[in-house]
Order: structure tokens, then C-alpha cells, then sequence
């Protein structure tokens, strides 16, 4: 069965208490062990997926029911495939691990915001209680969990969001530095993920074979609330619209804020600040420093009521070439995968377009891509994501036999 999406998310589950003190520390000591490192694990160009340095995850931030859980420091790539410095929590199930190794499923996590203290493995997912369900099932199964918080969240430079081939590449060498901290690991893995990390999930499915290489048996991939042609949104802001752009959701104003920095880190030539109003630059300024939380940027843009129609002084459409570059950058492929995927999307989901994530769907059957499509019609973005676990847990033990 195929369809496509749409673009909602969150009941945002109240966040971090002490979080933005602790993640200070522990970002300042992850600074500290790079440098501190042999030149071999922290020269520029370190190879991807080598590890710089490991620490135990506390219990606050631990997928209730690991029996380890670790941060790791690793090399991938980042924009423009320059050497970078992602992060991640690895979290082992209980019991003694099959022959092989324990599989592997990589959690490519949702929106948790642009500084360093939003990273997964710093602050803790956003929505805990939702993701703490999703993730205890899939350890219930048998699956050692990785969870990259991409490049730039909790590690050096700015988080380029929804860059898919960073994203990517995050996700997989990932993979390969847990492999490195724990032999217990399989070389069989799957990727599962969740509105930003939905599309990242989708993404890595396309590229994960090319990434992994030998190192890895990639198997398959799950994306729910999956943000389709949200590229097309972007490429609309600045121009005069019919529908006043002020009517978006919260969410979707925040998101647009994260896509506005992601591009001012990724297409510095571009000169992004040229395109913003002063209350655009202001916006864009301050949410790199927040977290997606409502009390951070969250309960700001609901109090403040920010105008997504105020943020840009003119259309980033009048960049030469943007709306190439753009959908090359952010958009889902639609063709190119050689492992079965699976996308649910929920009828009431609000913070994607699901119009959008419907016309995927088609697009991947029309040409002829190994996809699963489910529709959940009375669940929004959020609660799609243990909704779908009915269908998408049997669907990728499928993969690993």
C-alpha cells in the first residue's frame, strides 16, 4: 500500500528542569575531550564513524529499561561533506545478545531545537513520556537503540536542520561508532524516526547502503510524520499570499525559524540576513539559543505570537537557482532506495502538510520504490508515532530475517 503525508507535530510535554546548567557542563566537557584527544581521533578529518570520546548517560535521560547507556562523540560529515563532530546516546537492551550481535535500530529523533543543550543526549527528548514508550518497545524486541543528535546539537557549529544529507550521515556513522564502544552490537541495523527525524529516517533509507558501506547490513527504515515538500513552503515565504502566513501554527512558525537558520548555516553565501527583517533576524537570532520546548522557544512564539509573514524582507525565490538547491537540500527522494520503508501519517496531524506526505506516497509508487504506506486518521503528529508501532515493529522484523 502506498500515500503520502502531512506536516503537524506536538503536544509538547513540559521539558527541561535544570537542564540548560547541566548541558552546559557536559557540553563544555565534550569540548574538553576533543581537544584533549590524541590528534589521531580529533585532527580535522577524522574518519567517519571513529569515536572521540564516550560517558554514561544519567538516569534522567536513559530509555527507562537500559541496561548501559552511553554519550558518543563521533566523526561524520557535515555541510558540503566537511569533517564534523555529531554526537549520540546508545542505549543496550537487557538480556544476553543473539548470535551476531544485538540488530540495531537507529532513532532519528524530532524537532528538539538549535543549541547545544537541546541535543538528545544532553537534554532528553522534548515529548518524554511519548518517546520513552516508542523506544521501550523496540528494546522490548530485542534491538539495541542509537540515537545521533545530528551535527551541531551538543558538538560544535551550528545545527544545519533538515540538511537530509547531513542528516544522514549522522545517522549512519552513528551506527558504526556504537559498533566501535559496544562488539555487541550486530552489523544489521534499521533507521525509525519521527517528524524532523521522519524525514531524516526517509532520507538515510535512500543513502544508507552508500554511507554504511561493508561496515553495515542495512535493512530498512520507518519515518512517521514524515515534513514532505516542506521545501515549497519555505520557497513561498517573503511573497505576497492570499492566506496570511500569520495563520500558521506555532509549530510550523518555529520550524520555519530552524529551517531559516539551517540555510544561513549551510548557504553562507547566500547571505540570509540580507533576507530577514530586523524582527526576523531577531527571531532567527534567538531561536539558535533555544530548545523546542514550551518553556523555551515554544512558550515565547505562543505568548509573543510571532508573525512567520514578518520574518523576511523579501523571497529567498529571488536567490538564483533556490528552489533547485533547496529541494536538493531538504526534499524527500523519490526514487533511489534499495531496502524496504515504511511511512505512517496521521489524519489530524497539523504540524505537517498531509496533502503533502500523500503526494510522496504516490510519487514513490508511481516509480516503483519498496514503500509501505499507512494512514491513521484519527491521530495527529505526535500520536502517530506509538500508533504505528502496531504496523511498523512486525514491518521491519520482516526486514531482519
Amino acid at each position: 500500500m502506498y500515500t503520502v503525508f502531512s506536516v503537524s507535530e506536538r503536544s509538547r510535554v513540559g521539558r527541561r528542569i535544570g537542564v540548560i546548567v547541566t548541558a552546559m557542563a557536559i557540553a563544555m566537557t565534550t569540548v574538553s575531550a576533543v581537544i584533549g584527544s590524541t590528534p589521531a581521533d580529533a585532527a580535522p578529518g577524522g574518519v567517519p564513524g571513529t569515536v572521540v570520546s564516550t560517558e554514561a548517560l544519567p538516569a534522567r535521560i536513559t530509555v527507562p529499561g537500559a541496561v548501559d547507556a552511553k554519550r558518543v562523540t563521533y566523526w561524520t560529515k557535515g555541510v558540503r561533506d566537511a569533517a564534523a563532530l555529531s554526537s549520540g546516546a546508545v542505549y543496550l537492551p537487557p538480556g544476553t545478545p543473539p548470535k551476531g550481535g544485538w540488530p540495531v535500530i537507529a532513532w532519528a529523533h524530532g524537532t528538539t531545537g538549535l543549541a547545544d543543550h537541546c541535543a538528545y543526549s544532553i537534554g532528553g527528548p522534548v515529548a518524554i513520556e511519548r518517546d520513552w514508550e516508542y523506544l521501550r518497545s523496540w528494546m522490548s524486541q530485542g534491538y539495541a537503540v542509537v540515537a545521533s543528535d545530528y551535527v551541531g546539537l551538543g558538538t560544535p557549529g551550528n545545527h544545519p536542520y533538515l540538511n537530509g544529507r547531513v542528516e544522514a550521515h549522522s545517522i549512519v556513522d552513528s551506527v558504526k561508532a556504537a559498533r566501535a564502544v559496544y562488539p555487541q552490537l550486530s552489523r544489521k541495523w534499521a533507521v525509525v524516526g519521527q517528524s524532523q527525524g521522519g524525514g531524516a529516517a526517509i532520507t538515510t533509507a535512500r543513502y544508507a547502503t552508500e554511507f554504511g558501506g561493508n561496515e553495515l547490513d542495512y535493512r530498512g527504515a520507518v519515518g512517521t510524520g514524515v515534513p514532505a515538500y516542506i521545501e515549497n513552503l519555505v520557497a513561498a515565504l517573503g511573497r505576497p499570499s492570499p492566506v496570511p502566513l500569520g495563520g500558521f501554527s506555532p509549530n510550523t512558525t518555529i520550524y520555519v525559524m530552524y529551517i531559516l537558520s539551517g540555510l544561513r548555516t549551510s548557504f553562507p553565501e547566500w547571505n540570509i540576513n540580507s533576507f530577514l527583517t530586523p524582527y526576523g533576524r531577531h527571531w532567527v537570532d534567538k531561536a539558535e539559543t533555544l530548545c523546542d520546548s514550551d518553556d523555551e522557544l515554544g512558550g515565547l512564539v505562543r505568548s509573543q505570537k510571532v508573525d512567520p509573514g514578518k520574518l523576511l524582507s523579501r523571497p529567498l525565490a529571488e536567490i538564483p537557482g533556490f528552489q533547485a538547491t533547496l529541494t536538493d537540500y531538504m526534499g524527500i527522494p523519490e526514487s533511489g532506495y534499495d531496502r524496504p520503508f515504511f511511512i505512517g501519517q496521521g489524519g489530524l496531524d497539523t504540524d505537517v502538510n498531509t496533502p503533502g506526505v500523500l503526494l510522496l506516497a504516490s510519487r514513490l509508487k508511481a516509480n516503483n520504490q519498496p514503500v509501505t504506506f499507512r494512514f491513521y486518521p484519527n491521530k495527529d503528529h505526535s500520536g502517530t508515532v506509538n500508533a504505528s508501532k502496531v504496523d511498523s515493529i512486525p514491518f521491519i522484523a520482516k526486514q531482519f530475517r
